[in-house]
Protein backbone atom coordinates (compact mmCIF):
# COMPACT_ATOMS: atom_id res chain seq x y z
CA UNK A 1 0.00 0.00 0.00
CA UNK A 2 1.21 3.73 -0.59
CA UNK A 3 1.97 5.27 2.07
CA UNK A 4 2.86 8.74 2.25
CA UNK A 5 3.52 11.87 4.70
CA UNK A 6 3.51 15.33 5.11
CA UNK A 7 5.56 16.89 7.82
CA UNK A 8 5.64 19.83 8.79
CA UNK A 9 7.59 22.08 11.61
CA UNK A 10 5.20 24.28 13.59
CA UNK A 11 7.56 27.08 14.02
CA UNK A 12 5.19 29.07 11.29
CA UNK A 13 2.17 29.33 9.33
CA UNK A 14 0.94 26.98 6.28
CA UNK A 15 2.11 28.75 3.25
CA UNK A 16 1.98 28.13 -0.37
CA UNK A 17 5.03 26.00 -1.13
CA UNK A 18 3.69 23.68 2.18
CA UNK A 19 -0.12 23.39 0.80
CA UNK A 20 1.28 22.29 -2.32
CA UNK A 21 3.66 19.54 -0.88
CA UNK A 22 0.98 18.94 1.27
CA UNK A 23 -1.60 18.41 -1.47
CA UNK A 24 0.96 16.84 -3.70
CA UNK A 25 0.84 13.95 -1.01
CA UNK A 26 -2.91 13.63 -0.74
CA UNK A 27 -3.45 13.71 -3.94
CA UNK A 28 -0.90 10.77 -4.52
CA UNK A 29 -2.12 8.79 -1.71
CA UNK A 30 -5.53 9.23 -3.00
CA UNK A 31 -4.83 8.39 -6.63
CA UNK A 32 -3.66 5.33 -5.58
CA UNK A 33 -6.13 4.47 -3.13
CA UNK A 34 -3.24 4.70 -0.19
CA UNK A 35 -2.40 6.68 3.29
CA UNK A 36 -1.87 9.71 4.04
CA UNK A 37 0.28 10.47 7.12
CA UNK A 38 0.14 14.10 9.37
CA UNK A 39 3.52 14.02 11.43
CA UNK A 40 4.08 17.20 13.34
CA UNK A 41 8.41 17.85 13.59
CA UNK A 42 8.52 19.74 16.75
CA UNK A 43 11.64 18.88 18.08
CA UNK A 44 12.56 22.46 17.63
CA UNK A 45 11.43 23.56 21.10
CA UNK A 46 12.34 27.39 20.97
CA UNK A 47 10.37 28.02 18.00
CA UNK A 48 7.88 25.46 17.86
CA UNK A 49 4.38 26.86 18.63
CA UNK A 50 1.87 25.29 19.49
CA UNK A 51 -0.68 28.40 17.79
CA UNK A 52 1.14 27.57 14.37
CA UNK A 53 0.44 23.67 14.92
CA UNK A 54 -3.33 24.69 15.45
CA UNK A 55 -2.83 27.17 12.10
CA UNK A 56 -1.36 24.43 10.16
CA UNK A 57 -4.47 21.79 11.49
CA UNK A 58 -6.86 24.43 10.28
CA UNK A 59 -5.30 25.00 7.07
CA UNK A 60 -5.10 22.01 5.87
CA UNK A 61 -8.81 20.89 7.13
CA UNK A 62 -9.90 24.19 5.24
CA UNK A 63 -8.33 22.92 1.96
CA UNK A 64 -10.28 20.03 2.52
CA UNK A 65 -7.07 17.65 2.85
CA UNK A 66 -7.93 15.03 4.88
CA UNK A 67 -5.59 12.59 7.10
CA UNK A 68 -5.69 9.06 7.66
CA UNK A 69 -3.45 8.92 10.94
CA UNK A 70 -1.86 11.63 12.83
CA UNK A 71 -2.69 14.14 15.24
CA UNK A 72 -6.41 14.03 16.45
CA UNK A 73 -7.31 11.16 14.36
CA UNK A 74 -4.68 8.75 16.06
CA UNK A 75 -3.43 5.75 13.93
CA UNK A 76 -0.99 2.65 14.44
CA UNK A 77 1.84 4.70 14.46
CA UNK A 78 1.38 7.14 17.25
CA UNK A 79 2.58 9.39 18.37
CA UNK A 80 2.55 11.49 15.43
CA UNK A 81 4.51 14.69 17.27
CA UNK A 82 8.60 13.86 17.00
CA UNK A 83 8.62 15.45 20.73
CA UNK A 84 6.59 12.49 21.99
CA UNK A 85 8.90 9.77 20.31
CA UNK A 86 13.08 10.62 21.45
CA UNK A 87 12.43 7.09 23.35
CA UNK A 88 12.42 5.49 19.42
CA UNK A 89 15.24 7.81 18.92
CA UNK A 90 17.23 7.21 21.22
CA UNK A 91 16.92 3.38 20.74
CA UNK A 92 18.83 3.97 17.42
CA UNK A 93 20.81 6.73 18.46
CA UNK A 94 22.46 3.39 21.05
CA UNK A 95 22.52 1.51 17.74
CA UNK A 96 24.26 3.20 15.65
CA UNK A 97 26.80 3.86 18.60
CA UNK A 98 27.13 -0.26 19.64
CA UNK A 99 27.96 -1.21 15.73
CA UNK A 100 30.83 1.73 15.47
CA UNK A 101 28.57 3.49 13.01
CA UNK A 102 28.50 7.08 15.14
CA UNK A 103 30.50 8.78 17.83
CA UNK A 104 30.41 11.28 20.43
CA UNK A 105 31.72 14.74 19.30
CA UNK A 106 32.78 17.23 21.72
CA UNK A 107 33.85 20.22 19.48
CA UNK A 108 32.68 23.80 20.89
CA UNK A 109 30.26 25.95 18.18
CA UNK A 110 33.40 28.46 18.56
CA UNK A 111 35.92 25.82 17.87
CA UNK A 112 34.51 24.62 14.36
CA UNK A 113 34.16 28.42 13.43
CA UNK A 114 37.67 28.89 13.56
CA UNK A 115 38.09 25.44 11.42
CA UNK A 116 35.90 26.57 9.07
CA UNK A 117 37.06 29.84 8.40
CA UNK A 118 40.93 27.88 8.20
CA UNK A 119 39.63 26.18 5.53
CA UNK A 120 37.98 28.63 3.41
CA UNK A 121 41.59 30.42 3.57
CA UNK A 122 42.84 27.20 1.95
CA UNK A 123 40.40 27.04 -0.52
CA UNK A 124 38.59 24.00 0.83
CA UNK A 125 34.84 23.11 1.37
CA UNK A 126 34.08 24.09 5.13
CA UNK A 127 33.00 20.79 6.75
CA UNK A 128 33.87 18.56 9.90
CA UNK A 129 37.80 17.65 10.47
CA UNK A 130 36.80 14.42 12.22
CA UNK A 131 38.57 15.43 15.28
CA UNK A 132 36.66 13.43 17.56
CA UNK A 133 36.21 10.53 15.45
CA UNK A 134 38.70 8.12 17.14
CA UNK A 135 38.92 9.33 20.60
CA UNK A 136 40.39 6.98 23.31
CA UNK A 137 38.02 6.29 26.16
CA UNK A 138 41.09 8.74 28.57
CA UNK A 139 40.45 11.28 25.74
CA UNK A 140 36.45 11.53 25.92
CA UNK A 141 36.58 11.47 29.59
CA UNK A 142 39.08 14.32 29.68
CA UNK A 143 36.36 16.18 27.71
CA UNK A 144 33.67 15.54 29.49
CA UNK A 145 35.33 16.81 32.79
CA UNK A 146 36.09 20.16 31.07
CA UNK A 147 32.10 20.71 31.09
CA UNK A 148 32.01 20.22 27.26
CA UNK A 149 28.83 19.65 25.63
CA UNK A 150 28.04 16.44 23.95
CA UNK A 151 26.45 15.81 20.20
CA UNK A 152 26.05 12.27 18.26
CA UNK A 153 27.89 12.22 14.68
CA UNK A 154 27.14 10.01 12.13
CA UNK A 155 30.74 8.41 11.00
CA UNK A 156 30.41 8.46 6.91
CA UNK A 157 32.66 6.01 5.26
CA UNK A 158 31.44 5.68 1.33
CA UNK A 159 31.12 7.79 -1.37
CA UNK A 160 27.93 9.94 -1.87
CA UNK A 161 26.42 6.96 -4.43
CA UNK A 162 24.05 8.65 -6.75
CA UNK A 163 20.03 7.53 -6.01
CA UNK A 164 16.92 7.97 -8.54
CA UNK A 165 14.46 10.52 -8.06
CA UNK A 166 10.95 9.84 -9.06
CA UNK A 167 10.51 13.20 -11.02
CA UNK A 168 14.40 14.18 -11.75
CA UNK A 169 16.00 10.64 -12.42
CA UNK A 170 19.11 9.82 -11.77
CA UNK A 171 20.82 12.29 -9.56
CA UNK A 172 24.13 12.41 -8.71
CA UNK A 173 26.01 14.22 -6.30
CA UNK A 174 29.49 13.11 -7.88
CA UNK A 175 32.67 14.34 -5.54
CA UNK A 176 30.49 16.08 -3.36
CA UNK A 177 32.33 15.56 0.24
CA UNK A 178 29.89 15.16 3.11
CA UNK A 179 31.15 14.94 6.72
CA UNK A 180 30.08 13.65 9.51
CA UNK A 181 27.14 15.51 10.54
CA UNK A 182 24.96 15.70 13.74
CA UNK A 183 22.59 13.34 14.39
CA UNK A 184 21.82 13.84 17.83
CA UNK A 185 22.25 17.61 19.15
CA UNK A 186 23.28 18.75 22.64
CA UNK A 187 19.42 19.26 24.16
CA UNK A 188 18.60 15.52 23.69
CA UNK A 189 16.74 15.52 20.31
CA UNK A 190 17.61 14.59 16.91
CA UNK A 191 18.35 16.37 13.97
CA UNK A 192 16.17 16.73 10.82
CA UNK A 193 17.54 14.16 8.95
CA UNK A 194 17.39 11.60 11.49
CA UNK A 195 14.41 11.79 12.76
CA UNK A 196 12.34 11.56 9.54
CA UNK A 197 14.73 8.59 8.54
CA UNK A 198 13.26 6.81 11.35
CA UNK A 199 10.26 8.31 11.22
CA UNK A 200 9.80 7.39 7.31
CA UNK A 201 10.53 3.85 8.35
CA UNK A 202 8.47 3.21 11.42
CA UNK A 203 5.80 4.35 9.94
CA UNK A 204 5.86 2.31 6.94
CA UNK A 205 6.62 5.36 4.50
CA UNK A 206 6.99 4.40 1.01
CA UNK A 207 7.00 7.55 -0.94
CA UNK A 208 9.10 10.32 0.16
CA UNK A 209 7.08 13.89 -1.27
CA UNK A 210 9.27 16.93 -0.91
CA UNK A 211 10.34 20.30 -2.24
CA UNK A 212 13.50 20.34 -4.42
CA UNK A 213 15.19 22.11 -1.15
CA UNK A 214 16.07 18.57 0.34
CA UNK A 215 17.51 17.26 -2.28
CA UNK A 216 20.77 17.35 -0.33
CA UNK A 217 19.30 16.27 2.48
CA UNK A 218 18.68 12.80 0.40
CA UNK A 219 22.40 11.19 0.02
CA UNK A 220 22.93 11.48 3.91
CA UNK A 221 19.17 10.02 4.31
CA UNK A 222 20.20 7.24 2.41
CA UNK A 223 23.31 6.31 4.56
CA UNK A 224 21.53 6.36 7.60
CA UNK A 225 18.89 4.20 5.71
CA UNK A 226 21.48 1.52 5.28
CA UNK A 227 23.46 1.82 8.24
CA UNK A 228 20.07 1.47 10.55
CA UNK A 229 19.23 -1.88 8.39
CA UNK A 230 16.29 0.03 6.47
CA UNK A 231 15.03 0.21 3.19
CA UNK A 232 14.74 3.35 1.64
CA UNK A 233 11.37 4.63 0.65
CA UNK A 234 11.30 6.18 -3.53
CA UNK A 235 12.21 9.92 -3.33
CA UNK A 236 10.60 12.56 -5.69
CA UNK A 237 11.44 15.83 -5.05
CA UNK A 238 9.01 19.26 -6.47
CA UNK A 239 10.57 21.47 -7.90
CA UNK A 240 10.50 25.37 -6.32
CA UNK A 241 7.72 27.68 -6.79
CA UNK A 242 8.76 31.13 -8.15
CA UNK A 243 7.27 34.38 -8.10
CA UNK A 244 6.55 36.12 -11.57
CA UNK A 245 10.08 38.07 -11.28
CA UNK A 246 11.81 34.62 -11.27
CA UNK A 247 12.84 34.93 -7.50
CA UNK A 248 12.05 32.57 -4.96
CA UNK A 249 8.49 32.98 -3.86
CA UNK A 250 8.24 35.28 -0.82
CA UNK A 251 5.41 37.78 0.76
CA UNK A 252 5.46 40.46 -1.86
CA UNK A 253 4.31 37.73 -4.05
CA UNK A 254 1.44 36.06 -2.41
CA UNK A 255 3.27 33.52 0.08
CA UNK A 256 1.19 34.49 2.95
CA UNK A 257 -0.12 32.11 5.41
CA UNK A 258 -2.70 30.13 3.79
CA UNK A 259 -6.09 31.35 5.92
CA UNK A 260 -4.79 34.64 5.04
CA UNK A 261 -6.39 33.14 1.39
CA UNK A 262 -9.72 32.39 3.33
CA UNK A 263 -9.36 35.65 4.98
CA UNK A 264 -9.00 37.16 1.63
CA UNK A 265 -11.81 35.66 0.19
CA UNK A 266 -10.63 32.87 -1.77
CA UNK A 267 -12.35 29.39 -1.66
CA UNK A 268 -10.84 25.90 -1.07
CA UNK A 269 -12.12 24.55 -4.00
CA UNK A 270 -10.32 27.25 -6.31
CA UNK A 271 -7.06 27.26 -4.19
CA UNK A 272 -6.91 23.84 -4.21
CA UNK A 273 -6.73 23.46 -7.50
CA UNK A 274 -4.47 26.83 -8.58
CA UNK A 275 -1.86 25.05 -6.09
CA UNK A 276 -2.26 21.79 -7.58
CA UNK A 277 -1.43 23.04 -10.83
CA UNK A 278 2.22 24.38 -9.67
CA UNK A 279 4.73 22.12 -11.49
CA UNK A 280 2.20 19.34 -12.29
CA UNK A 281 -0.22 19.36 -15.44
CA UNK A 282 -3.16 16.85 -16.31
CA UNK A 283 -2.28 16.36 -19.28
CA UNK A 284 -5.07 18.17 -21.82
CA UNK A 285 -4.51 21.31 -20.98
CA UNK A 286 -6.70 21.70 -18.74
CA UNK A 287 -7.70 23.72 -15.91
CA UNK A 288 -10.86 23.79 -14.24
CA UNK A 289 -10.69 20.70 -12.28
CA UNK A 290 -13.10 19.29 -9.32
CA UNK A 291 -11.44 17.41 -6.12
CA UNK A 292 -11.96 14.04 -7.93
CA UNK A 293 -10.82 15.07 -11.66
CA UNK A 294 -7.73 16.17 -9.38
CA UNK A 295 -7.61 12.47 -7.73
CA UNK A 296 -8.32 10.56 -10.90
CA UNK A 297 -5.52 12.59 -13.25
CA UNK A 298 -2.42 13.23 -10.61
CA UNK A 299 0.52 11.04 -10.78
CA UNK A 300 4.44 11.69 -10.50
CA UNK A 301 5.16 11.04 -13.52
CA UNK A 302 3.30 14.51 -14.54
CA UNK A 303 4.78 16.53 -12.49
CA UNK A 304 6.91 19.24 -14.03
CA UNK A 305 10.86 18.73 -13.16
CA UNK A 306 10.97 22.79 -14.06
CA UNK A 307 10.28 25.01 -11.26
CA UNK A 308 6.45 26.68 -11.36
CA UNK A 309 5.73 30.40 -10.84
CA UNK A 310 2.83 31.74 -9.28
CA UNK A 311 0.78 34.47 -10.90
CA UNK A 312 -1.60 36.14 -8.42
CA UNK A 313 -3.75 36.98 -11.60
CA UNK A 314 -4.68 33.97 -12.41
CA UNK A 315 -6.11 32.70 -9.02
CA UNK A 316 -7.93 35.39 -9.28
CA UNK A 317 -9.35 34.20 -12.74
CA UNK A 318 -9.40 30.90 -11.33
CA UNK A 319 -11.26 31.96 -7.59
CA UNK A 320 -13.99 34.42 -10.05
CA UNK A 321 -14.60 31.00 -11.87
CA UNK A 322 -15.07 28.82 -8.92
CA UNK A 323 -17.60 31.56 -7.71
CA UNK A 324 -19.50 32.06 -10.72
CA UNK A 325 -20.46 28.37 -11.18
CA UNK A 326 -21.68 28.38 -7.38
CA UNK A 327 -25.33 28.13 -6.82
CA UNK A 328 -26.37 31.56 -4.97
CA UNK A 329 -27.15 30.30 -1.74
CA UNK A 330 -24.32 28.24 -1.82
CA UNK A 331 -22.06 31.27 -2.26
CA UNK A 332 -24.48 33.35 0.08
CA UNK A 333 -23.23 30.51 2.75
CA UNK A 334 -19.52 31.53 1.81
CA UNK A 335 -20.35 35.24 2.14
CA UNK A 336 -22.67 35.63 5.58
CA UNK A 337 -19.89 35.42 7.83
CA UNK A 338 -18.45 38.24 5.87
CA UNK A 339 -21.31 39.88 5.85
CA UNK A 340 -21.93 39.54 9.82
CA UNK A 341 -18.14 40.48 10.34
CA UNK A 342 -19.03 43.85 8.47
CA UNK A 343 -22.08 44.16 10.99
CA UNK A 344 -24.62 44.44 7.45
CA UNK A 345 -26.91 41.59 8.10
CA UNK A 346 -28.51 40.44 11.42
CA UNK A 347 -31.37 37.79 11.93
CA UNK A 348 -34.06 39.80 10.30
CA UNK A 349 -32.08 40.63 6.99
CA UNK A 350 -34.08 38.65 4.12
CA UNK A 351 -32.61 35.74 3.05
CA UNK A 352 -34.19 35.59 -0.02
CA UNK A 353 -32.63 39.56 -1.35
CA UNK A 354 -29.62 38.24 -0.14
CA UNK A 355 -29.83 35.11 -2.65
CA UNK A 356 -31.07 37.85 -5.23
CA UNK A 357 -28.04 39.81 -4.48
CA UNK A 358 -25.85 36.93 -5.18
CA UNK A 359 -27.08 36.50 -8.26
CA UNK A 360 -26.23 40.01 -9.11
CA UNK A 361 -22.26 39.46 -7.50
CA UNK A 362 -21.43 36.06 -9.57
CA UNK A 363 -20.38 37.08 -12.54
CA UNK A 364 -18.38 40.04 -11.67
CA UNK A 365 -16.53 39.24 -8.81
CA UNK A 366 -13.10 37.37 -8.20
CA UNK A 367 -13.19 37.07 -4.15
CA UNK A 368 -15.72 36.75 -1.31
CA UNK A 369 -14.24 40.23 0.08
CA UNK A 370 -14.89 41.87 -3.05
CA UNK A 371 -18.73 41.72 -2.70
CA UNK A 372 -18.45 42.76 0.64
CA UNK A 373 -16.47 46.04 -0.64
CA UNK A 374 -18.70 46.10 -3.73
CA UNK A 375 -21.97 45.41 -1.55
CA UNK A 376 -22.03 48.00 1.28
CA UNK A 377 -24.36 50.46 -0.10
CA UNK A 378 -27.06 48.04 -0.19
CA UNK A 379 -26.62 47.96 3.50
CA UNK A 380 -25.93 51.42 4.35
CA UNK A 381 -28.91 53.76 5.79
CA UNK A 382 -27.27 56.84 4.89
CA UNK A 383 -25.21 56.44 1.57
CA UNK A 384 -21.42 56.83 1.43
CA UNK A 385 -20.66 58.72 -1.94
CA UNK A 386 -17.33 58.05 -3.93
CA UNK A 387 -16.37 61.74 -4.19
CA UNK A 388 -14.73 61.29 -7.52
CA UNK A 389 -17.50 59.35 -8.85
CA UNK A 390 -19.90 62.81 -7.48
CA UNK A 391 -17.38 65.15 -9.07
CA UNK A 392 -17.30 63.21 -12.61
CA UNK A 393 -21.11 62.33 -12.98
CA UNK A 394 -23.54 64.06 -10.22
CA UNK A 395 -22.07 67.48 -10.74
CA UNK A 396 -23.15 67.73 -14.70
CA UNK A 397 -25.25 70.59 -15.69
CA UNK A 398 -27.91 68.59 -16.65
CA UNK A 399 -28.27 66.12 -13.65
CA UNK A 400 -30.53 67.83 -11.50
CA UNK A 401 -33.29 68.21 -14.00
CA UNK A 402 -32.70 64.97 -14.79
CA UNK A 403 -33.05 63.62 -10.98
CA UNK A 404 -36.52 65.79 -10.89
CA UNK A 405 -37.80 63.47 -14.10
CA UNK A 406 -36.51 60.35 -12.82
CA UNK A 407 -37.89 60.72 -9.17
CA UNK A 408 -41.54 61.67 -10.77
CA UNK A 409 -41.63 58.57 -12.90
CA UNK A 410 -40.79 56.06 -10.53
CA UNK A 411 -42.52 57.29 -8.22
CA UNK A 412 -45.45 56.74 -10.83
CA UNK A 413 -44.54 53.04 -10.67
CA UNK A 414 -47.13 50.67 -9.15
CA UNK A 415 -44.76 47.63 -9.96
CA UNK A 416 -40.97 47.98 -8.81
CA UNK A 417 -39.85 44.56 -10.85
CA UNK A 418 -36.54 45.73 -12.66
CA UNK A 419 -38.05 44.72 -15.83
CA UNK A 420 -40.79 47.22 -15.31
CA UNK A 421 -38.18 50.44 -14.08
CA UNK A 422 -36.10 49.62 -16.97
CA UNK A 423 -39.17 50.17 -19.51
CA UNK A 424 -39.98 53.54 -17.78
CA UNK A 425 -36.22 55.00 -17.58
CA UNK A 426 -35.31 54.02 -21.33
CA UNK A 427 -38.38 55.62 -22.35
CA UNK A 428 -37.48 58.43 -20.52
CA UNK A 429 -34.38 58.81 -21.98
CA UNK A 430 -35.65 58.34 -25.45
CA UNK A 431 -38.44 61.21 -24.20
CA UNK A 432 -34.97 63.45 -23.77
CA UNK A 433 -33.10 62.64 -26.53
CA UNK A 434 -29.85 61.44 -24.28
CA UNK A 435 -27.26 58.81 -24.79
CA UNK A 436 -27.03 55.60 -22.27
CA UNK A 437 -24.16 56.32 -20.41
CA UNK A 438 -24.85 60.40 -19.78
CA UNK A 439 -28.26 59.33 -18.93
CA UNK A 440 -26.89 55.60 -16.25
CA UNK A 441 -23.88 56.90 -14.90
CA UNK A 442 -25.39 59.84 -12.79
CA UNK A 443 -28.57 57.36 -11.88
CA UNK A 444 -25.89 54.80 -11.02
CA UNK A 445 -23.92 56.96 -8.41
CA UNK A 446 -26.99 58.84 -7.01
CA UNK A 447 -28.54 55.28 -6.51
CA UNK A 448 -25.20 53.28 -4.87
CA UNK A 449 -22.43 56.09 -4.32
CA UNK A 450 -20.16 54.26 -6.92
CA UNK A 451 -19.49 54.69 -10.46
CA UNK A 452 -19.52 50.64 -11.07
CA UNK A 453 -22.26 48.68 -9.59
CA UNK A 454 -24.09 45.27 -11.02
CA UNK A 455 -27.10 46.28 -13.38
CA UNK A 456 -28.02 49.06 -12.24
CA UNK A 457 -32.61 48.62 -12.79
CA UNK A 458 -32.01 45.03 -10.67
CA UNK A 459 -29.81 46.74 -7.89
CA UNK A 460 -33.12 49.78 -7.76
CA UNK A 461 -35.42 46.79 -7.81
CA UNK A 462 -33.38 45.35 -4.98
CA UNK A 463 -32.93 48.48 -2.73
CA UNK A 464 -37.09 49.20 -3.05
CA UNK A 465 -38.78 52.15 -4.28
CA UNK A 466 -38.81 53.84 -0.87
CA UNK A 467 -34.78 53.55 -0.79
CA UNK A 468 -34.18 54.20 -4.39
CA UNK A 469 -36.07 57.22 -3.91
CA UNK A 470 -34.66 58.20 -0.88
CA UNK A 471 -31.45 57.98 -2.18
CA UNK A 472 -32.33 59.88 -5.60
CA UNK A 473 -33.77 63.15 -2.89
CA UNK A 474 -29.98 62.72 -0.91
CA UNK A 475 -28.27 62.64 -3.80
CA UNK A 476 -29.63 65.92 -5.23
CA UNK A 477 -28.61 67.87 -1.71
CA UNK A 478 -25.07 66.42 -2.57
CA UNK A 479 -25.14 68.08 -5.83
CA UNK A 480 -26.43 71.54 -4.46
CA UNK A 481 -23.45 71.98 -1.19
Amino acid sequence: MVRVRFAPSPTGFLHIGGARTALFNWLFAKHNKGKFILRIEDTDAARSTKEAEEQILDALKWLGLDWDEGPLVGGPHEPYYQSQRLSIYKKFIAQLLNEGKAYSCYCTSEELDVRREDMKKKGEVPRYDGRCRDLTDDERNKLKKEGRSEVIRFKWTKPVLPFKDAIHGDINFGEHQYDDFVILKTDGNPTYNFSCVVDDHSMEITHVIRGDDHITNTPRQIALYEALGFSPPTFAHIPLILGPDKARLSKRHGAVGLMEYKKEGYLPEALMNFISLLGWSPGNNKEIMSEEELINSFSLERIISRNAVFNKEKLDWMNGSYIKDLPAEKLLEHVLPYFKEAGFINEKTDKEKLIKMMELYKPRTRTLCQIIDNADFFFQDKLSYNEEAVNKFLKRDYVPSLLDKVEERLEQLQSFLFQDIEKTLRELAEELKMKGADFIHPLRVAVTGKSVSPPLFEVMELLGKEKTLERIKDSKKIISK
